[in-house]
């Protein structure tokens, strides 16, 4: 029986989502609790990766189990009771045999949070940085996000895709008190992508680089031309989005038990 299992993490201890030698990852620790209450290796799928540091505040994958659930609420309560402080599990929902937890995602959302003030309570989830900014000429240059589809100037290099291509459908700056909290949303995001979009417009916003200079690296593909990646303790990814609506109806990808 197929479950998407959806879950939240700080990400501030972990090296990333997706699982690694040597290195502690959210999927591990995920994967070593499963297996511990069902009595059996389990694996997960997930949705999304993401860097070392970097948070969620909704993410999802699938896996298959041998029997179907009984009672999922209350294997999520029995996971939240074995997982440290900063993973949750907040829903078990069952899902086709075929469903696939990445390529059925119609997008993903982040959220990149600034704090203009020391705050000893932000400073693991946001990015102190109190240079003055010109708000306006950073919406300006995200807006130009929205007319273009190759973003090879903001992936990592040599990272193993077959494309740069993502189409966003939206970007934007927002400020909300002393946060400033970029947003943008995409079928999908390179390596890196979202933090060095947001070191270069910030560099946008500072005076060192233009609009029309920010539209030039876009369409020189080029990373090396790219501003500095933002810190990752900034990030967050905050949704995941499908064709169902699981919190009201589960529709084509669900299946009943």
């Amino acid at each position: 029986m197929r479950y998407l299992i959806e879950h939240s993490y700080d990400g501030s201890h972990y090296c990333g989502w997706q699982i690694q030698q040597n290195a502690l990852t959210v999927q591990q620790v995920l994967e070593e609790k499963i297996s511990r209450l069902v009595r059996y290796p389990v694996r997960l799928t997930g949705s999304s990766r993401t860097d070392t540091g970097v948070h969620a505040e909704q993410q999802f994958a699938h896996l298959d189990l041998e029997q179907s659930l009984v009672n999922p609420a209350q294997t999520v309560y029995q996971l939240n009771a074995m997982l440290p402080p900063d993973i949750a599990v907040r829903r078990l929902i069952p899902v086709a045999a075929d469903f696939h937890s990445r390529f059925a995602a119609t997008h993903r959302r982040y959220q990149y949070r600034i704090s203009r003030c020391k705050n000893p309570f932000r400073f693991k989830r946001t990015y102190l940085f109190r240079t003055e900014l010109a708000i306006d000429r950073m919406n300006e240059a995200a807006q130009l996000l929205l007319q273009y589809s190759d973003f090879e100037s903001f992936s990592k290099i040599h990272t193993d895709v077959k494309t740069f291509l993502c189409t966003i459908t939206e970007a934007r700056w927002e400020q909300e008190g002393d946060l400033l909290v970029f947003t943008i949303q995409s079928n999908r995001f390179l390596r890196g992508m979202v933090r060095a979009l947001v070191g270069t417009l910030l560099e946008v916003g500072s005076g060192k680089r233009s609009v029309a200079d920010f539209e030039q690296l876009i369409l020189a593909k080029d990373r090396k031309l790219a501003g500095p990646q933002a810190p990752a303790q900034g990030l967050f990814l905050t949704e995941v989005g499908y064709d169902a609506d699981f919190s009201t109806s589960y529709g084509s990808v669900y299946k009943s038990e």
